[in-house]
């Protein structure tokens, strides 16, 4: 990929090892050449997709009216049926724009991710239905079917894997998460290799979200701290902002783990491909941290991260790329065990973010298809 002077910064950290890819999604950006644009000159490799990305992209412009005016005169057409044409519509299209990224590392990179809807998050025998109509409808190798981390969700990874089909694990938090999708794509790709099926052109990325920890893990510090004296509130005070780090790079060091030894080394003799750790939520939420803190340190090779394009743009104005992912790994669990030891338990602070992630989709599902259908009706 060419190394223009405004691009240097992502094709250095492409050339790391990490893959970019941008977690958003809008006609407008695929028809105009922006996306084609951004495949090839600042190293893009994939793209990320939830019903929040397409409840902004709905409600801005016209570039879906003329889909939903055609399509709100079908009789009986539902929201649902009727988000899930223009979703997957965008999904295709998008794919279509990676292919040549696809083809060219064989199927390791230029996936495109599509989210089952929220309401199937605790039920595993609707998300495998689902999953499979989204990979049908869609019909390109390099669409990922994204499922949510829960425990309902790492079953249905082992099957959806098993039968042949793309997975992004979204919404983990926790390491001990991390840790059940990573046995499930194993489990799954073992389930082939029993069948005589090939496991060569699977891809699977594990979605660990960041900047969200340090959220909560900081609201729970400055409650503590008010009830502190001066030195018990400095001591909690210089916690912040770390906790989201070390997280993740605990779920880098398990990554490491899993994929070694004998186990991994019968699949990988197979043609297997790792499940990459892929790093969400790495916008930085609070103003007073670098605004790049989440990319710079979480670098190292085999990684993902989805960025918005705010993001992008600070990193490629004043990034810095270095190896960062594994470095300090015994500071990052002293971080946590000081976290522990201060009142705050990072198994509370992740469960809870589990429930307000899928919360916090549902909710934005519920308000696109209720958008769509007014757009729609009054289009048509």
């Amino acid at each position: 990929m060419p190394n223009s002077p405004t691009s240097s910064r992502l094709v250095q950290l492409h050339d790391s090892g990490q893959s970019l890819w941008l977690d958003f999604i809008d006609r407008t950006i695929l028809r105009n050449g922006d996306l084609a644009r951004r495949i090839r000159d600042d190293a893009l490799t994939g793209m990320t997709s939830n019903p929040t990305i397409f409840e902004k992209a709905l409600a801005e412009g016209t570039a879906y009216d003329a889909q939903l005016a055609i399509a709100g005169t079908e009789p009986g057409i539902t929201p649902q049926a009727l988000f899930e044409l223009v979703e997957t519509d965008d999904v295709r299209a998008a794919c279509g724009a990676f292919r040549p990224v696809y083809d060219a590392t064989r199927g390791a990179d230029g996936f495109v991710s599509i989210e089952v809807s929220p309401g199937v998050a605790g039920d595993a025998t609707h998300t495998i239905e689902e999953a499979r109509r989204l990979w049908a409808t869609v019909d390109c190798p390099n669409v990922m079917i994204k499922v949510p981390g829960t425990v309902e969700g790492a079953r249905a990874v082992r099957e959806l894997t098993a039968a042949g089909i793309n997975v992004n694990i979204t919404l983990l938090f926790a390491v001990e998460a991390h840790a059940r999708v990573i046995e499930a794509f194993l489990a799954g790709l073992e389930d082939r290799v029993r069948a005589g099926l090939p496991v060569d052109h699977l891809a699977s990325v594990a979605s660990f979200f960041v900047s969200r920890v340090d959220t909560e893990v900081d609201k729970r510090l400055d409650a503590l701290a008010a009830q502190r004296d001066d030195a018990g509130r400095a001591r909690l005070a210089a916690l912040k902002g770390k906790a989201a780090i070390a997280n993740a790079k605990l779920a880098y060091r398990l990554f490491q783990q899993q994929f070694a030894g004998p186990r991994w080394t019968a699949l990988a003799n197979r043609g297997a491909r790792v499940q990459r750790p892929l790093w969400a939520s790495t916008s930085t939420k609070n103003p007073a941290y670098r605004d790049v803190m989440y990319v710079e340190q979480l670098i190292g090779p085999y990684t993902v991260n989805t960025l918005p394009p705010a993001t992008i743009e600070a990193f490629r104005d004043h990034g810095i790329v270095a190896r960062t992912v594994d470095a300090d790994v015994a500071g990052a669990e002293a971080v946590l065990r000081d976290l522990a030891a201060a009142g705050v338990s990072l198994a509370s602070v992740t469960d809870q973010l589990l429930a307000d992630g899928i919360a916090s989709f549902r909710k934005s599902y519920e308000s696109v298809l209720a958008g769509l259908d007014r757009k729609a009706h009054a289009l048509a």
